[in-house]
């Protein structure tokens, strides 16, 4: 079966924690799109979408989100979204399952795409805002990435009217704090910048969050961007803080850095002892930090700063204390799937089946350091 396009626009990325919003695209691609790291956009132009053309998609939304609820009425489900309704749009209407999927979860989302929708002047998206919320009131959450740059070009005003008409949290790719990493990765931005962009958003009065990329400093700068991250995030004191680790995906340039010998990357240890580093060093902060990726080895690095930070760097000397054999089991448990938390090692059964495919790497010549990096590239 061919699946049908939905009748409005969709970008490819959103933050893991927006996966049951709504996607609503205000702009293509990225307009830096020069980070060595990022294997998104760099094969695309970047280009602003027209005030018409996004309330365009709005007004084909409601009319879908109407046709569901008709669909629900006629097959007896009353108007509910549920699974039964899901499965039936699925098999007979697909290019209504971006629509159907977001009433499923309750319809209260709404992520704005690409890679920096506060690109466009800001009573553009006020405008859209205020549309979005019009056609559908039930709205709690809306959400952007945006870029440090692009904040500091426009005014704390008119930032705090983009809240008003409807925006409530600002995602900003922070990657790291340290100007020398920055200046590597061709960021394009520095750390003081980031500090005045994410203070910005808070005077504003909108929800931030900060996303730090461990590993991006690789082995020559490791500590510095453990050290200027944790500095960085001290002086801004986000909302929120969330980790992702680096993968170097073939293609980027960052994989010809490593290539060309001129980028080391860290091994899973080493990114743990960095990232217990960089939470030792954050100070005076209130933020929540979460570690919600895939790629990220230890998932349970979650909690409330200074109430839980503690506990957070209680998991981190856990893993780093456990013998070389159990961290290799770890390792390999979680990239394939099997454990979740350190403490899913205790388990008889997980650990059983993680020890049968440990002997099974080693007995196929595979070190177990190989046999990851291959599981890993099933997530980038």
């Amino acid at each position: 079966m061919v699946l049908s396009k939905p009748a409005f626009e969709q970008g490819p990325i959103r933050p893991p924690n927006e996966a049951n919003s709504l996607l609503l695209r205000l702009t293509r691609n990225c307009p830096w799109n020069r980070c060595l790291f990022c294997p998104v956009y760099k094969t695309k132009k970047f280009s602003r979408r027209s005030v018409d053309e996004v309330k365009k998609d709005i007004h084909a939304i409601a009319k879908d989100k109407e046709k569901i609820r008709q669909i629900s009425e006629r097959e007896g489900h009353g108007g509910e979204i549920n699974r039964a309704v899901v499965a039936f749009i699925h098999a007979e209407q697909p290019e209504l399952l971006p629509v159907a999927f977001w009433q499923y979860h309750g319809g209260e989302t709404v992520f704005l795409q690409d890679g920096d929708s506060l690109q466009l002047p800001a009573a553009q998206v006020s405008e859209i805002l205020r549309l979005l919320k019009e056609k559908f009131p039930e709205i709690k959450r809306v959400t952007t990435y945006a870029r440090s740059r692009t904040i500091l070009r426009r005014s704390v005003e008119e930032l705090a009217d983009l809240k008003e008409a409807g925006l409530d949290r600002v995602h900003i790719g922070m990657e790291s704090g340290s100007d020398a990493v920055l200046e590597y990765m061709k960021k394009g931005v520095t750390g003081a910048q980031h500090i005045d962009a994410g203070l910005m958003v808070k005077e504003a009065g909108l929800s931030l969050s900060e996303y730090v990329l461990l590993g991006l400093g690789g082995k020559n700068l490791w500590r510095e961007h453990a050290l200027e991250t944790a500095k960085v995030l001290n002086a801004i004191n986000p909302h929120f803080i969330r980790f992702r680790t680096l993968a170097i995906r073939s293609g980027t340039p960052l994989a010809e850095e490593v290539q060309k010998g001129n980028f080391s990357p860290l091994h899973d240890d080493e990114v743990i002892r960095e990232e217990a580093l960089l939470i030792d060093n954050l100070e005076g902060i209130t933020s929540y930090l979460y570690s919600d990726h895939i790629l990220n080895l230890l998932e349970e690095i979650n909690g409330k700063f200074p109430e839980e930070k503690a506990k957070i760097e209680q998991a981190l000397a856990k893993y780093l204390g456990l013998p070389e054999r159990k961290r290799e089991l770890f390792r390999l448990g979680r990239r394939a799937g099997y454990l979740r938390t350190l403490d899913d090692l205790e388990n008889p059964s997980l650990k059983n089946a993680v020890e049968n495919i440990y002997n099974q790497v080693l007995n196929s010549g595979y070190s177990v350091d190989a046999y990851i990096t291959q599981l890993l590239g099933r997530f980038i």
